[in-house]
């Protein structure tokens, strides 16, 4: 008997398999998302039987499928009684390759003591680690929840997987511009140094043939004058007031260098007798230039005394240096008290002192470039000065933890404002 089929026969016979095929699927898909809760299977001996899928297990499926992270149920052998889509391809694989298998083939090897410890603690209390899981040739970091799942069939162990790939990446860029940040940081503070020095040595370096041109060119002034020309005696001026400057400006780069490389040391500080002291000595250019200083009670303050007096120095210097010609300058200085409404109470507390004046002023865009190194708003003929001195007394005055600010309108005069902490604070370790 010719029990060979026809073409049309394994046709046929194809394309009934091709359809009990997606039928499996679905079937399959719909018990994985949780759209059924029984199955009836026909079975040759026993006819048809029916299998539920426990309304626990039906909303645990419907969640876990539709998480970010990888998720898997075991039982106690450690076995994988189900697992997400998300799961699945974390590990480049498919769920029939999983589900089945024990957990613990799919953790790199290296991982596996670590794992048989915790899977052995969760069914005990709640647990997290992280290691590694294998994907093809490679491994991917993860981080494991493991709690304890009460079912209807019974205890199983919920392993919640969360790759930790883009968290280590992170981490390792992060720690790798730490490092370079380090790095530079060094060369920087060794390269501030050495300017520091620099600074310093050179400074110091141009006082001395600064000294003897000025000698020379007040000697030459004052011996031969009558002999000069009266362009030569004009270029000689120059040269005296230039070598003066210049000295000036020298002495200034000391003094700024100085205080990055001396170190602190704070004590109380009377701001009224280091105003007294600076009138004092400015006592002839005081009556020269019919100066008013007005100064209201002022407060004590924690700071280096020597340091404190040049910031007012330069600022009542200022002051006198940029007057009005058509009027008399007037200098206000007063000390706002700390604020409580602003917090500022206890070791906390600010004093706000301000300086002002009735001279030039300046324009608003000057506020910030005033404090600059060698910035120059007027003619250096016009008026003297190298420069520095506002630069060094914004330096001091964050040494001492503080700030100053400016604000003026031209013509009508400039206002400093500079918050010293009553208190220093106190320097850790």
């Amino acid at each position: 008997m010719n029990n060979a089929k026809t073409y049309e026969q394994l046709l046929r016979e194809n394309a009934e398999l091709n359809l009990r095929l997606e039928e499996a699927t679905d079937t399959i898909d719909a018990i994985r998302t949780g759209q059924i809760d029984a199955l009836v299977v026909n079975d040759a001996n026993a006819g048809h039987q029916l299998y539920t899928l426990k309304t626990a297990d039906h909303s645990y499926r419907v969640f876990i499928e539709k998480m970010n992270e990888g998720a898997v149920t075991l039982n106690e052998d450690g076995i994988i009684l189900y697992a997400n889509s998300r799961f699945a391809s974390m590990l480049g694989a498919t769920l029939p390759d999983i589900v089945g298998k024990l957990f613990e083939t799919f953790v790199s090897g290296d991982c596996r003591p670590m794992f048989r410890e915790v899977f052995t603690t969760a069914w005990h209390k709640d647990v997290q680690i992280e290691l590694k899981v294998s994907k093809n040739k490679g491994t991917v970091p993860c981080q494991l929840s493991l709690t304890v799942l009460q079912l209807d069939e019974g205890p199983s162990l919920s392993v919640i997987i969360t790759d930790l790939t883009f968290q280590k990446n992170i981490q390792r860029l992060l720690k790798e511009n730490n490092q370079r940040l380090t790095i530079a940081n060094t060369e920087l503070e060794a390269s501030n140094h050495d300017l520091q020095q620099f600074a310093s040595i050179a400074s110091h370096d141009l006082q001395e043939p600064l000294r003897k041109i000025l000698i020379f060119a007040n000697m030459i002034r004052d011996r031969h004058a009558k002999d000069l020309p009266a362009e030569s005696q004009r270029y000689l001026d120059k040269i005296i007031s230039s070598s003066q400057r210049m000295r000036s400006m020298a002495s200034d780069i000391l003094n700024y260098s100085g205080l990055t490389t001396n170190p602190e040391t704070f004590d109380q500080v009377d701001l009224e007798a280091v105003i007294a002291e600076i009138l004092d000595d400015y006592d002839l250019l005081l009556q020269e230039r019919n100066v008013e200083v007005i100064v209201n009670e002022l407060t004590m303050v924690e700071g280096n005394r020597g340091q404190i007096k040049q910031v007012f120095q330069n600022l009542i210097s200022n002051s006198i240096k940029f007057s009005r010609q058509d009027r008399p300058p007037v200098i206000r200085i007063f000390c706002n008290p700390a604020n409580p409404a602003s917090g500022e109470t206890d070791e906390g507390a600010f004093c706000h002192i301000v300086v002002a004046d009735n001279g030039i002023g300046f324009e608003k865009e000057y506020q910030e470039r005033i404090f600059s190194l060698f910035e120059r708003l007027n003619n250096k003929d016009q008026y003297e000065g190298s420069g520095i001195g506002l630069s060094i007394t914004r330096k001091i005055i964050e040494r001492h933890h503080g700030t100053i600010s400016a604000e003026s309108i031209p013509g009508e005069g400039a206002r400093f404002t500079i918050s010293l902490p009553v208190k220093q604070p106190k320097s850790e370790g």
